[in-house]
């Protein structure tokens, strides 16, 4: 943390000691990246340590569920799948926001000391909410993998078809419109979406304890989602002349929301009868007839001469009174049945 506002306090002596201060344009607006590579040493730092180093750590999140099997302990609580996914991906957003916030003092003195846009900065902190979103649900999704190699290729895919359907949807939309308005805003807010549902939705079918005979594994499906996501995308804004590339990423979000659902039977069927069989359990009852009354103890043990009542083998050789008890008679042996020997010569296996 102290490290991250070093660095912070460079780069705001760095800005100020530049010539350039870059102004508003029009193609200024949310999720503009470009926008990171002017000549801005802070939103370099705040960019790189809240949209990538920090939402990165959200990898190693799903890793000791899924190696050490606790993802089956936690599904024995009340916790859903939804609870346990979304719960690990705030709390790594939460530490983005919260650094990122620890930053927001410095965007206020560059404010009163001059050469900033307002629209221009707001924008750029937005991507950076945003953005940083994204990435934390990519991670956490390509964490729920075993291996280093399964969660790198995750990763990519993740983020290249983030970085070609927000290019494709995004980027025609500016360009149609000559600007970053209302339509590009609504366009971007439904890309951010779109992606954090499909990295929670990913972690979520990988915590999954049964998966049938007859369906094809959840996070395959995914996968194929994350594949086809830019070509629904680019379909969208062909059809709405890049105004409304909206429509795809809201498809994209159903259709993967439902990706995972497990088959259960509706509320107004009732629950089957318990295969146990009538007859056995009548039967299987046995009648517990009351035990006769014992004898009331006489005012005079009448013991025979000799005998010591508290003496061990003597009390269970004999009841209180003095009487001998008498032993069980053994049960019979059950004789064991075995199978009759054969000789070979007179049974083969085709007689």
């Amino acid at each position: 943390f102290i490290s991250i506002h070093l660095f912070a306090i460079a780069a705001m002596f760095a800005e100020f000691y530049m010539d350039s201060s870059p102004s508003h344009d029009r193609y200024t607006g949310v999720m503009q990246v470009f926008l990171f590579f002017d000549d801005s040493p802070f939103w370099w730092v705040a960019g790189i340590i809240c949209m990538l180093f920090m939402p990165l750590g959200a990898l190693v999140l799903m890793t000791p569920e899924m190696e050490e099997g606790n993802y089956e302990l936690l599904q024995m609580t009340p916790l859903t799948r939804w609870k346990i996914v979304f719960g690990k991906f705030l709390a790594m957003w939460s530490i983005c926001l919260l650094t990122f916030s620890s930053l927001l003092p410095y965007t206020i003195v560059r404010y009163f000391v001059g050469g900033m846009d307002v629209w221009r900065n707001l924008s750029m902190a937005l991507t950076v909410v945003f953005l940083s979103a994204v990435i934390c649900s990519g991670a956490l999704a390509a964490s729920s993998f075993k291996g280093i190699v399964k969660r790198g290729a995750t990763m990519l895919l993740f983020m290249g078809s983030a970085f070609i359907s927000g290019l494709i949807g995004l980027g025609v939309c500016a360009g149609v419109s000559r600007g970053c308005g209302l339509f590009y805003h609504l366009n971007a807010t439904a890309f951010v979406g779109c992606y954090v549902i499909l990295g929670l939705v990913m972690a979520r079918s990988r915590i999954r304890l049964v998966v049938h005979h007859y369906e094809v594994k959840p996070s395959w499906m995914v996968i194929g989602l994350l594949i086809f996501t830019p070509m629904v995308v680019g379909m969208a804004t062909l059809v709405s002349f890049g105004w409304l590339s909206s429509l795809g990423f809201v498809a994209m979000a159903i259709v993967s929301k439902y990706a995972d659902v497990s088959p259960k039977a509706p509320g107004y069927v009732k629950a089957p009868e318990p295969n146990i069989p009538q007859e056995a359990n009548e039967s299987a009852v046995v009648s517990i007839e009351p035990a006769p009354e014992a004898p009331l103890m006489p005012e005079k043990s009448e013991k025979p001469e000799g005998v010591n009542l508290y003496d061990r083998d003597v009390v269970e050789e004999t009841d209180v009174i003095g009487n001998q008890l008498k032993s069980p008679p053994p049960a019979p042996a059950i004789p064991v049945k075995k199978y009759p020997e054969m000789k070979k010569g007179e049974y083969d296996g085709w007689k």
